[in-house]
């Protein structure tokens, strides 16, 4: 079973990598990445249906670990691109009220099961029969509307809590940069472009090392490649088109920043120019 679900990761996690290093916006994102773990969401389903435990122990950690942590990013990216795909068009604070109720929602899902959530953050074991063995009535599952959605051969009391306790977080994540961004763009002077904006010139591949480099080593603070790479783009006036697979050509070159190092020999060469300017 092991060797299967790590076989599975190895497969799917490469991919959502390079959707999220990627330039598109946040529902394509969330949109491809969402078919993609869906895809292995249903792999998954199918091993287990023709797979027998080895004894209570695998279940458990199957049902408790293994599951959950692969269906909660299913869970975030289809919340996140519902909460994306609704979120208002209008000003600032507009948009700080619709964050703020799901992330209210999140902390009224947490109360609402709060036993259980205290029990699995305490990481208590006394009743992991209970919560992640199959088989097992659960009242207050049964009064919910995805009950008899369940496929009870793949499904338990606790595995969907636990998927969703932690696809909250990551939305919560999500949700809380998305409410500091907006404080940034409500308290930061308006500064207008100037009236001619310059173009960039040069190779887009030198360009984009030009960002990873920026993004690297933090120089425009706490911000992400894709925000750094449309900031740039927008500010430049250039396409910059699929950066994510220019960074896995540059990995695999001989000499990976060959941009950088042009930059770096052009301003050695002005103040070697400099010097002998002087010297005369």
């Amino acid at each position: 079973m092991r060797t299967f679900v790590e076989k599975l990761q190895k497969e799917t996690m490469p991919k959502i990598e390079q959707i999220e290093a990627g330039n598109e916006s946040i529902l394509k994102k969330a949109l491809d990445a969402s078919h993609v773990l869906g895809n292995a969401f249903d792999r998954l389903k199918e091993f287990i249906a023709a797979y027998r435990f080895k004894d209570e122990e695998e279940e458990i950690f199957f049902f408790k670990e293994i599951k959950p942590k692969i269906f909660c990013r299913l869970i975030y990216y289809r919340k996140l691109y519902n909460i994306e795909m609704n979120r208002p068009m209008g000003g600032v604070e507009v948009q700080e009220i619709y964050l703020k109720k799901k992330l209210e929602a999140i902390q009224d899902f947490n109360d609402k099961i709060a036993d259980f959530y205290r029990y699995y953050r305490s990481g208590a074991t006394y009743l992991d029969s209970v919560y992640f063995i199959r088989g097992k009535p659960d009242t207050e599952q049964y009064l919910e509307t995805f009950h008899y959605e369940l496929d009870p051969l793949f499904s338990t009391n606790g595995d969907f809590k636990v998927a969703k306790i932690l696809a909250n977080e990551l939305l919560a994540i999500h949700l809380t940069k998305e409410l500091k961004y907006l404080k940034r763009e409500y308290l930061k002077p308006y500064i207008p472009f100037p009236d001619i904006r310059l173009t960039w010139q040069d190779n887009k591949t030198d360009l984009i090392e030009l960002i990873y480099a920026w993004e690297s080593k933090g120089c425009f603070g706490n911000v992400t490649l894709t925000e750094l790479a449309g900031y740039i783009s927008n500010v430049f006036n250039v396409k910059i088109g699929n950066f994510s697979a220019a960074f896995t050509e540059m990995k695999i070159r001989n000499n990976p920043t060959p941009g950088l190092d042009r930059l770096k020999q052009a301003l050695l060469d002005r103040m070697q120019s400099w010097r002998r300017k002087k010297k005369k």
